[in-house]
């Protein structure tokens, strides 16, 4: 996984936009709320949401760990983009927007053309 094939990937997604925060992460959203964020120096490393049921192990999986700030929703961090295949890669991804899509309050979705 690099940067351009995650963007790519995260870009086909409906509705979906992307900024720079915090001075040097690529944060992806859906409707305005972030799905999933990449770091844009250093090595790349990237954050999305997990299921509940998924976060300890994922979190605790060589090249993860619980995401800063963000663990208690169940966001993971990989350190290590090789740790995930290209096909887990889209499925975490995915999963990641389905839950914060399944979120978004019934107007909100409808304005985005999302229901």
């Amino acid at each position: 996984m690099n940067i351009e094939t995650l963007r790519e990937y995260c870009l086909a997604l409906p509705a979906v936009t992307e900024d720079v925060k915090w001075g040097h992460d690529l944060c992806f959203s859906v409707a305005g709320k972030m799905f999933c964020v990449a770091a844009l120096e250093g090595t790349l490393t990237v954050s999305f949401k997990v299921k509940d049921d998924e976060f300890e192990e994922l979190s605790n999986s060589p090249g993860m760990r619980p995401a800063p700030y963000v663990a208690r929703y169940k966001w993971v961090l990989v350190e290590e983009v090789s740790a995930l295949s290209r096909k887990e890669w889209e499925h975490y991804v995915r999963q990641s927007y389905d839950l914060v899509r399944a979120k978004l309050p019934k107007k909100v979705a409808q304005q985005h053309g999302l229901s």
